[in-house]
């Protein structure tokens, strides 16, 4: 009988009522740490249905190193090694990257009164809602020309695990919502995150400025992918992925 369970707890939510997709992500893709992959591949997760929160979910470790994360009969999640190949735009400083939201407060502090209704845009979502009251505040703003965004992203020492870094799954997170914002500043409302593969290169000391960066990398359909980075106060590049953003709605 398969005992092993992962919980997304109610802090971690992205919509007020399931996981942030980031998050969600990150938990689910450390359980292929046991998987010996290829240079060159990265855990990729790809989410199925809304996640539940504070409630325990089924994984399942199938054939081929994948796995699966189940609520009952719902699957919630798939994960496995996939490669991973990004071409990494420049990032700005952290300085530049500051003073561009603090140009861009429609996307900062008031982001969720300006635009309540913006599709995967939540007030109290962990990544980017300015009312979560506990969330990592990663607050992406269009850089020149709307090619990329990119946060400021101050991190706090009260996040570090054991080795005094950033947990992988704030990482992960911080990957998420920049790449939806990358849509947004064009004028494209897209859907929810599908799939997420990520990449630390080297882990990030906790209390550190990072920033963080979006940018658009095609759209196919329904699908709108794509690419975020983080890099610590030194400009080092620490960790990057490519997303898949599912579904649009006009207007």
């Amino acid at each position: 009988m398969n005992n092993e369970t992962i919980t997304i707890g109610g802090r971690f939510r992205g919509p007020p009522e399931s996981g942030n997709g980031g998050y969600v992500c990150g938990t689910v893709g450390a359980l292929l740490s046991g998987v010996t992959a290829p240079i060159g591949e990265a855990p990729q997760v790809t989410l199925r249905s809304p996640v539940p929160l504070d409630t325990p979910l089924e994984v399942r470790r199938e054939d081929n190193n994948l796995i699966t994360v189940h609520h009952g009969d719902t699957l919630i999640a798939e994960a496995s090694c996939v490669a991973l190949a990004l071409d990494i735009p420049r990032a700005p400083s952290y300085a530049e990257a500051l003073a561009f939201q603090q140009q861009s407060p429609a996307l900062i502090r008031n982001i969720s009164r300006r635009f309540p209704d913006r599709i995967g845009v939540h007030p109290v979502c962990f990544c980017c809602g300015a009312e979560h009251g506990d969330g990592l505040e990663v607050y992406a703003a269009p850089m020149p020309g709307n090619a990329i965004v990119a946060a400021a992203w101050p991190t706090k020492r009260s996040w570090a695990d054991a080795a005094g870094k950033l947990p992988a799954t704030f990482v992960w997170t911080a990957l998420d919502c920049p790449g939806q914002f990358a849509y947004q500043v064009a004028g494209i409302r897209t859907g929810m995150l599908g799939r997420l593969c990520a990449h630390i290169e080297h882990p990030v000391n906790a209390g550190e400025q990072c920033v963080v960066t979006g940018w658009r990398i095609g759209v196919e359909g329904r699908r709108h992918s794509a690419g975020t980075a983080l890099f610590d106060a030194s400009g080092r590049l620490c960790a990057y992925a490519k997303a898949v953003w599912v579904g649009r709605r006009e207007g």
